[in-house]
C-alpha cells in the first residue's frame, strides 16, 4: 500500500493546525479548507464520512452542542444567568480568586454528572454576565472553567466522553469510575484550584466601586419571565435526569438534548429569533471540519500507526505501557480531538489488556482513560469544551485566542498527567 496517502493527511492536517494556532486565519475557513482538501485527494472515507461509525463526524457530538445551545438560549430569555451572576458576585465579594474558586467549584461539581459541553454553557453565561458587572476580563475565568471541567469530568462514566467510549468497549460500569476514577480526579482537581490561584494571579483585578454597585443590586429583580422560569427549570431538570441515565435506558444524551430543546421550546413559547441567536453555528462548522480532518488521519492510518508503534515499544513491561497510555494519550489526544484519538485507540489497547491477568489489563484501561480525559487540556482544540468556550468568548466580545487558552492548558496537563501517573504506580504498580 502507497504510502502517500498518509503523508499527504500527516501534512494537510499539520498545516491547518499551525494556521490555527496562529491565528493568521479564521479557523472555521482553516479546517473547511482542510477537510476539502482531503475530500478531493480521496484521504476521508467518500460519503461514509457522513456517518461517525466510520470514523467520520460524529453527529452524537453535533446534535447535543446544537440541542444544548437551543436549552441555553431560552433559559438566558428569564433573566436567570443575570440572577446568578449577581449572586456569585455578592458572595465573593467581589474578590476575584474567591469568584473563580466559586465558579470553577460550581463547574466542577456539575461535570462528573453532566457532559462537559453542557457544564460549561450553563456556566460560561453566567461567568460573562458576572465578568462584565465587576469591570474584570471573563477570559481567566472562562479558561479555569474549563479546565476543571475536563479534570472533574474524569470522574465518573458519563462525566467525560472518552469515558463513555471506554467504558463500552472494556464492559467497565459506572462504580467502576467512581472507585478507581474519582479518588484521582478529586485530587487533581484540588491541586488545580491551588494551581490557578499561581497561574491566573496577574489577573486579578479588585473594583471596589464596581463591587459595591453589584451589593446593592436585588438580585431577583434581574429574573424577568418567572412564570417561563419555571417551566424552563422543569424540562431542564428532566434532560438532566435523561443524561444520568442515559446508560440506563440507552437514549443516547445526544437524543436527550434534542428532545429537551423540542420540549422547552414548546412549554416556554420563546421566541425563535432569540434562541437561534444563541446558537454558535460557527462552533457547529468548526466541529464538522475537524471532524473530517481527523477521519483522515484516521482513514489513511496514521493514528492507528503511531498507537500500534507506541504499544510495540511496551513489550510485557505493564507499568511501562500503563506510562505510555498515560503521557502518550495525553499528548496525542491534545492534537487530534480527545474524542475521536480515544475511539480510535480503544482497540488497540483492548489487545494490550487482553495479554495481561485481568487485574493488570484494568489498570492499563484507566492509565488509557487518564491519559485521554486529561489531553482534552492540552490545546484549544483537544476537547469539545474547549472549542465551546472559545466560541462564547468569541460572541461575547472578549475572545479567547488559542494559545492564551493553551499555555493553561499545558501547565494543567504537566501537573495532572504527573498526579495521575503517581497514582497510578501507586494504586496498580506497588
Amino acid at each position: 500500500m502507497s504510502a502517500w496517502p498518509a503523508i499527504a493527511a500527516t501534512v494537510i492536517f499539520a498545516v491547518a493546525f499551525m494556521f490555527i494556532a496562529t491565528e493568521k486565519f479564521n479557523r472555521v475557513a482553516v479546517v473547511l479548507g482542510a477537510a476539502g482538501l482531503m475530500a478531493l485527494l480521496g484521504l476521508v472515507p467518500g460519503s461514509e464520512v457522513f456517518y461517525a461509525h466510520h470514523a467520520g463526524i460524529d453527529w452524537d457530538v453535533i446534535s447535543l452542542l446544537l440541542g444544548m445551545m437551543i436549552i441555553v438560549g431560552v433559559i438566558k430569555q428569564t433573566g436567570v444567568f443575570e440572577f446568578l451572576a449577581i449572586w456569585a458576585a455578592q458572595r465573593s465579594q467581589g474578590r476575584p480568586y474567591r469568584l473563580m474558586v466559586l465558579l470553577v467549584v460550581i463547574t466542577g461539581l456539575a461535570s462528573p454528572f453532566l457532559d462537559n459541553v453542557t457544564t460549561v454553557m450553563l456556566v460560561a453565561p453566567i461567568t460573562i454576565s458576572v465578568c462584565r458587572r465587576l469591570g474584570i476580563a471573563a477570559a481567566p475565568y472562562l479558561i479555569a472553567e474549563v479546565l476543571a471541567s475536563n479534570i472533574a469530568g474524569a470522574a465518573t462514566l458519563i462525566g467525560d466522553p472518552p469515558n463513555i467510549i471506554i467504558g463500552s468497549r472494556a464492559g467497565l460500569s459506572f462504580n467502576d469510575f467512581l472507585v478507581h476514577m474519582a479518588p484521582v480526579a478529586a485530587l487533581m482537581f484540588l491541586a488545580f484550584v491551588l494551581l490557578a490561584r499561581v497561574m491566573f494571579r496577574r489577573s486579578f483585578q479588585y473594583h471596589p466601586e464596581r463591587f459595591a454597585a453589584v451589593r446593592e443590586m436585588d438580585a431577583r429583580a434581574a429574573i424577568t419571565d418567572p412564570a417561563m422560569l419555571t417551566r424552563s427549570l422543569f424540562v431542564l431538570t428532566l434532560v438532566m435526569v435523561g443524561f444520568g441515565l442515559h446508560t440506563v435506558t440507552g437514549v443516547d444524551v445526544a437524543i436527550v438534548a434534542l428532545v429537551g430543546a423540542g420540549a422547552m421550546v414548546l412549554v416556554t413559547r420563546a421566541d425563535t429569533a432569540k434562541y437561534l441567536a444563541e446558537v454558535e453555528w460557527p462552533t457547529l462548522v468548526f466541529f464538522l471540519g475537524l471532524f473530517v480532518m481527523v477521519a483522515g488521519l484516521t482513514e489513511t492510518g496514521v493514528i492507528g500507526q503511531v498507537g500500534q508503534w507506541a504499544t510495540s515499544a511496551v513489550g510485557d513491561s505493564w507499568f511501562a505501557g500503563a506510562t505510555s497510555l498515560i503521557f502518550g494519550s495525553a499528548v496525542l489526544g491534545a492534537f487530534f480531538d480527545n474524542i475521536p484519538y480515544t475511539a480510535t485507540m480503544a482497540p488497540i489497547v483492548e489487545n494490550i489488556a487482553a495479554q495481561a491477568d485481568p487485574q493488570t489489563g484494568q489498570a492499563l484501561w484507566w492509565s488509557f482513560a487518564l491519559g485521554a480525559d486529561l489531553s482534552g487540556n492540552g490545546t484549544a482544540v483537544a476537547a469539545s469544551a474547549n472549542i465551546v468556550v472559545l466560541g462564547l468568548a468569541a460572541r461575547a466580545g472578549q475572545p479567547i485566542s488559542f494559545w492564551q487558552f493553551t499555555r493553561y492548558g499545558i501547565v494543567t496537563t504537566v501537573l495532572t498527567t504527573l498526579i495521575a501517573w503517581g497514582y497510578v504506580w501507586l494504586r496498580y504498580f506497588t
